[in-house]
C-alpha cells in the first residue's frame, strides 16, 4: 500500500470512528466533529476545545445547512489543513 492511500484509509477510518455516534453513520454532528477534531487533530487546531470556533468550523464546513456534516464536507477541511501545512512546511524551508 502507498502512503497516499494509507493516509486515504487513515481519513476514513477517523470520519467512522466519530460519525454516527450520534445517529446517522454517514455524517458528523456538531459533538462528533468536536470530539474528531479534539482526539485526531488537537495539535494542529488548539482551539478545538473552543465552543465559538468549533461552532464557526461546523457552520463553514456545513455548507448545504443539513446541521451536519457529510464526508464530503469533512474532506474539504482536510485538503484544507493540508494545503495550510504545505505552505507552512515549503516556508520553513
Amino acid at each position: 500500500m502507498s502512503d497516499i492511500q494509507h493516509a486515504m484509509e487513515l481519513l476514513i477510518k477517523a470520519f467512522s470512528k466519530y460519525a454516527g455516534k450520534e445517529g446517522d453513520k454517514n455524517t458528523l454532528s456538531k459533538a462528533e466533529l468536536k470530539e474528531l477534531l479534539q482526539n485526531e487533530l488537537g495539535c494542529l487546531l488548539g482551539k478545538a476545545s473552543d465552543k465559538a470556533a468549533v461552532d464557526h468550523i461546523f457552520k463553514e464546513l456545513d455548507k448545504n445547512q443539513d446541521n451536519s456534516v457529510d464526508f464530503e464536507e469533512f474532506g474539504r477541511m482536510v485538503f484544507c489543513l493540508t494545503v495550510m501545512c504545505h505552505e507552512y512546511f515549503t516556508a520553513k524551508k
